[in-house]
């Protein structure tokens, strides 16, 4: 990309973030490339800015070696494991007009999940599944997609690169873009990494695992999947760790009809994890999806839960168990505020479908060809 073909890089840009030439001269005295800004207000609130000043010191810090550009944005954190985030994030993409979004793609707040805070789960119509039905036929397609790009070499950016332009491609918006502030259409979580991670300029490397958790939004409605994948050749403990993810998904499902307990969804998935060594994460759970991206029920993945609802024929919700090796099932979160880790630094692995509850049993929305490690 030439430097005329650089957005601008102001995060409150009026002018849609168009190709820009106006470079930040500490930048190019750094040698800090993409700086650029399509005017004077945007070049002066950019370049104000605390976390602008901020790549100005920690480039000056690391000396001239640093030619491109690249930092680790908290190097005062003590991280759990052995991954470290690549600044600076790219520039937020944009979404064209055309295409409809959720009601917090502007300001980032989710009103209507809020106006909706403890309702029942809803029971969706017959034309609203056929919606759900479509929604998470194209997650699959964009999963399936940005799969197919993974190998040593290419950054967690460029997988969001491809994933966004995937969903507009399908006339959709990319659910967590902009989703509470998060910055990116996709979840791209490595190794230690058990969900929520933050595509940044971080080539993959070979024996990393790499989920990635894919989220439409389409004709109203939204479709979320995701899937853990080897980057190239991984070691044994890693592949052992994606197949007990994997199994303790399926052993969920298999449960799933009208007059199933939520809660006893736990009890299929933590024996398998123990079993294999391995421990289920408590803080994050699967959710109901329709028009809203979260909402009831609320689906715990560990036994002795104390969830509330029994399955009816209607319903949509996700089921996500996220396993990390080990005995620990602990987070902890990056300064960033969103990307969460293993207590331990310990490898982390999550597999999630949208189901639908039919009259006879379970529907899984955003089905996939397996694949065996």
């Amino acid at each position: 990309m030439s430097a005329s073909e650089i957005p601008c890089q102001s995060a409150h840009c009026l002018n849609g973030n168009p190709p820009s030439k106006l470079e930040c001269p500490t930048c190019h005295k750094l040698g800090i490339k993409g700086s650029f800004f399509c005017g004077n207000e945007c070049f002066k609130a950019g370049c104000a800015s605390k976390t602008h000043k901020l790549v100005h010191t920690l480039v000056s810090s690391n000396g001239p070696a640093n030619k491109s550009g690249n930092f680790n944005p908290f190097p005062s954190y003590t991280f759990s494991g052995d991954l470290r985030p690549v600044y600076p994030l790219s520039a937020k993409r944009e979404v064209p007009e055309h295409i409809p979004r959720p009601d917090y793609a502007e300001d980032g707040s989710p009103k209507s999940e809020t106006r909706q805070m403890g309702q029942p789960p809803r029971i969706l119509s017959p034309e609203e599944q056929e919606k759900m039905r479509t929604v998470c036929r194209l997650a699959r397609e964009v999963l399936d997609i940005a799969a197919s790009h993974i190998k040593p070499g290419i950054t967690t950016d460029e997988i969001d690169a491809v994933v966004h332009q995937a969903c507009v491609e399908r006339n959709s918006y990319p659910s967590p873009l902009n989703y509470r502030h998060f910055p990116k259409s996709v979840c791209t979580s490595v190794n230690e990494v058990i969900c929520h991670g933050i595509p940044d300029q971080r080539k993959l490397q070979e024996g990393d695992i790499l989920n990635i958790d894919v989220t439409l939004y389409h004709d109203g409605f939204h479709g979320d999947l995701n899937e853990t994948y080897p980057v190239g050749q991984i070691d044994e403990e890693s592949k052992k760790l994606i197949r007990t993810t994997r199994e303790c998904l399926d052993a969920a499902i298999k449960l799933c009809k009208p007059g199933a307990l939520v809660r006893d969804l736990g009890k299929a998935i933590e024996p398998i994890a123990r079993a294999n060594g391995c421990s289920v994460v408590r803080t994050y759970t699967g959710h109901g999806i329709n028009d809203l991206f979260h909402c009831a029920p609320n689906v715990p993945h560990y036994s002795k839960n104390k969830a509330i609802g029994t399955m009816k024929a209607g319903m949509c919700f996700t089921i996500e168990p996220m396993i990390n090796l080990g005995g620990s099932w602990d987070d902890v979160h990056w300064p960033d505020n969103w990307t969460a880790t293993t207590v331990d630094g310990k490898r982390s692995a999550q597999f999630e479908d949208t189901l639908l509850i039919t009259e006879t049993g379970v529907e899984v929305l955003t089905a996939g060809q397996r694949r065996d490690l």
